[in-house]
């Protein structure tokens, strides 16, 4: 069993900064893929940012410039550093981590969600 804590949403002004953490802890043999996700009132759940376990990483159109995503290998944490908000980009923040378990299987894990509010 894999258990992710997410930290960091809140309120913030347009223009502001916030930063999450998402932090994996349990039985595993590694972790591949690290992101973030987020849902929107009304919208369906979309991919912000994700990091390889290279460090190779990914954005959405929407954030790039503006978002950061980053890793801690040794914390088994990823980071979401989020600059220059804007109101559209209130949404319940997901994290979500692909674990290798054993030998060829693995699985995919999600947090519980932290809100980020914008205010205009």
């Amino acid at each position: 069993q894999v258990q992710l804590v997410e930290s960091g949403g809140g309120l913030v002004q347009a223009g502001g900064s916030l930063r999450l953490s998402c932090a994996a802890s349990g039985r595993f043999f590694k972790i591949n893929d690290m992101g973030w996700y987020r849902q929107a009132p009304g919208k369906q759940r979309e991919l912000v940012a994700v990091i390889s376990s290279g460090g190779n990483t990914n954005y959405t159109d929407s954030v790039k410039g503006r978002f950061t995503i980053s890793r801690d290998n040794a914390k088994n944490t990823v980071y979401l550093q989020m600059n220059s908000l804007k109101p559209e980009d209130t949404a319940v923040y997901y994290c979500k981590i692909a674990v290798t378990i054993i030998g060829p299987y693995g699985m995919d894990y999600w947090g519980k969600g932290t809100l980020v509010t914008v205010s205009s």
